[in-house]
């Protein structure tokens, strides 16, 4: 009854883990699609809106990050208990299964950890240039009324000032590509590591899987050899077809 206890104990941290793992997941996507959508918003609105929108998001950035580090918290504690439990009398015998799983947890809370802190930068440094460039329209419109005349010192100033606006259009555009990207390939790693997960635990139950396993790797880096030198032997031998 002990050991059923202690089981069903190590399943419910493991059953918390996942549902903090997945919260954070959608937190983190929505904290990018923030981040990228904070500068449109901006360059759509009129010169006589009041900055609502922008006042939303930042109100909305500052709740999104309060959850985003409570939840990193809350999953900092459930790992913490977890490796507790690995070094608590009675778990010597699956000691190496359970530092393996705890590993996994160990491993989803650092690369969460590093993409909120990396989110939360851009949006920071997004914020900040658009305060700039806000404070820069401010003093052109200002000169503008000021002088109430379009010399040609003003029109100058205002062709640089649309170069930058068209040059920090075509850097945001970039910058969601990249993140667009980042959310593609964050999404295919944790599959892939799902499936190695998978693969191991198949291998360790199953010794005859992981000989095979073994045996196909031997195999390709054999090959992988063999190509390699047949590709040298090719080279050189092109190179000194060329050079008689």
């Amino acid at each position: 009854m002990a050991g059923m206890g202690s089981s069903n104990y190590w399943e419910d941290l493991r059953k918390q883990a996942r549902q903090l793992e997945n919260e954070l997941d959608l937190k983190l996507v929505s904290f990018s699609k923030l981040c990228t959508t904070y500068n449109s918003s901006r360059d759509a609105r009129s010169d006589t809106t009041p900055l609502l929108n922008n006042s939303t998001q930042d109100r909305m950035f500052d709740t999104m990050s309060v959850e985003m580090e409570q939840l990193l918290a809350k999953l900092v504690t459930v790992n913490d208990k977890m490796a507790e439990y690995t070094t608590a009398p009675g778990t010597a015998s699956l000691n190496a299964a359970l530092m393996h799983t705890l590993q996994r947890h160990r491993d989803i809370l650092q690369d969460y950890t590093h993409e909120f802190h990396k989110t939360k930068g851009n949006f920071l440094a997004i914020r900040e240039r658009e305060d700039l460039l806000g404070s820069v329209r401010k003093d052109i419109e200002m000169y503008k009324s000021g002088s109430g005349v379009n010399n040609r010192r003003t029109e100058l100033f205002l062709k640089e000032h649309e170069h930058l606006r068209n040059s920090d259009r075509l850097m945001d555009d970039t910058i969601s590509i990249a993140m667009a990207t980042k959310e593609n390939m964050t999404s295919q790693r944790g599959v892939l590591k799902s499936i190695q997960s998978r693969v191991n635990t198949l291998a360790n139950r199953f010794p005859a899987i992981n000989s095979l396993i073994q045996r196909i790797n031997l195999r390709k880096r054999r090959d992988s050899l063999i190509l390699g030198t047949v590709i040298g032997v090719c080279t050189v031998l092109l190179l000194l077809y060329a050079f008689h």
